[in-house]
């Protein structure tokens, strides 16, 4: 279904370290982040899940976001009790956004017993630990990704998702720029040279085959490779593009997208530029202060001031476990994929085990987790949300985008 009034999107058509560092305040347990092995096996005495994920280099606000989400949403589930009597506990690892050391740092917290990895960031990384949460029947929930490779049909038992998919992230963006008067042949596309960056491309290509555009794959496409921030070979691709674009939408991180878009700027002032949310909305906003005005961002989670009972629920959660940090998207996203996730776990009966874990989340069904819509869960359903909702910035906040209104 669709509200246009919020820009909630929901459809199937388009589904397509050890550092236990803890720090005790009052009843609530906190984990902090450390890069780096684990000191001694991890034990059941608590429930231990893990996530690897980037907390330095280019793409660590995305990691460090996560799991901050994650955490708060720990902390606030230990200082009632926990679940059954047993804490919960993250044990995070570094994996600097690179498939190498995501695998063997996934392989490392396996063979540690971890009962689950639990928001993961990354398509390239994802690529490759699957394979090992698959073999080892260990499940990889909530990755920080909108991939269709952890999106299979029939779906992977190992892998649950929390978010949309990128191809219903730029359905939006596809339908919204139509929306708004924009040709097809007046959208254009710089994208990560990778399997993230195919991933929303490919997205992009069946949301306008849906409206009947044909030879899509003939528009303008400019790439760059990963943890680099070289734009400019791809921005010249662009710009010989032999009608000038009016909308360009971008698949990657923060650093390039920003450098991207500053350059571009210059030579496509009239142009809107559009991310997927693994961009990283805040660090994006950040990198081009006043050169954000007008800048689109797709969102899988509700507005950070929405009036939900989830969201107020993380707002306070963060004063009151995170030291008063500032809500942002993508600690919201851990926060809530936590939230649901601990529902799973809470139906695995006590001393539940990786296989009691699934089964628990699978066995969901419905639930209302305070966002005033159902999430989903089920044997064939493995992605709890279809929701996205379309931001752009003005003055340096984030808005609903009104499509109609958009281009002059």
């Amino acid at each position: 279904m669709r509200r246009l009034g919020t820009f909630f999107i929901k459809t199937k058509l388009f589904r397509a370290v050890e550092f236990k560092t803890f720090l005790f305040k009052n009843v609530f347990l906190r984990t902090s982040l450390i890069a780096g092995i684990l000191a001694s096996p991890i034990t059941h005495a608590d429930l231990t899940f893990g996530i690897v994920a980037p907390s330095t280099g280019g793409a660590s606000s995305l990691g460090l976001g996560m799991q901050k989400g994650i955490e708060t949403y720990f902390a606030e589930v230990n200082a009632t009790g926990g679940v059954n009597g047993q804490a919960l506990t993250l044990v995070a690892m570094d994996d600097q956004y690179q498939p190498l050391p995501a695998a063997r740092k996934t392989r490392e917290l396996i063979e540690n017993n971890m009962l689950a990895a639990i928001g993961n960031v990354g398509t390239p990384t994802a690529a490759v630990t699957i394979p090992l949460h698959n073999e080892y029947k260990t499940l990889l929930y909530g990755a920080f990704t909108g991939a269709g490779i952890l999106r299979r049909t029939p779906p992977d038992r190992y892998v649950i998702n929390y978010r949309a998919s990128y191809v219903q992230e730029t359905a939006a963006m596809i339908d919204g720029l139509l929306e708004a008067g924009v040709l097809p042949e007046e959208i254009a596309f710089f994208t990560q040279n990778d399997s993230f960056g195919d991933a929303g491309y490919n997205g992009a290509m069946q949301a306008l085959a849906s409206h009947g555009v044909e030879n899509a794959a003939s528009l303008v496409h400019g790439r760059f490779t990963r943890g680099t921030r070289n734009v400019h070979q791809g921005l010249a691709s662009i710009l010989q593009a032999p009608v000038t674009p009016r909308a360009i939408i971008i698949v990657g991180t923060y650093g390039p997208a920003s450098d991207f878009i500053r350059e571009a700027q210059q030579d496509l002032p009239d142009a809107v530029f559009l991310n997927v949310s693994f961009v990283g909305s805040q660090a994006l906003k950040d990198e081009l202060g006043d050169l954000a005005e007008g800048v689109i961002i797709t969102q899988v989670v509700p507005p950070l001031d929405a009036n939900l009972p989830a969201v107020e629920a993380y707002r306070q959660a963060l004063d009151t476990y995170a030291d008063g940090s500032e809500p942002d998207f993508i600690s919201l996203e851990g926060y809530l994929a936590a939230k649901l996730f601990v529902e799973g776990v809470k139906a695995a009966g006590a001393n539940p085990d990786r296989e009691a874990i699934v089964d628990g989340l699978l066995g969901l069904g419905s639930i209302d987790i305070g966002l005033e819509e159902p999430l989903t869960l089920g044997r064939d359903d493995h992605q709890a949300s279809d929701a996205v909702w379309p931001t752009i910035i003005k003055n340096g906040r984030f808005e609903s985008v009104e499509w109609a209104s958009l281009l002059p």
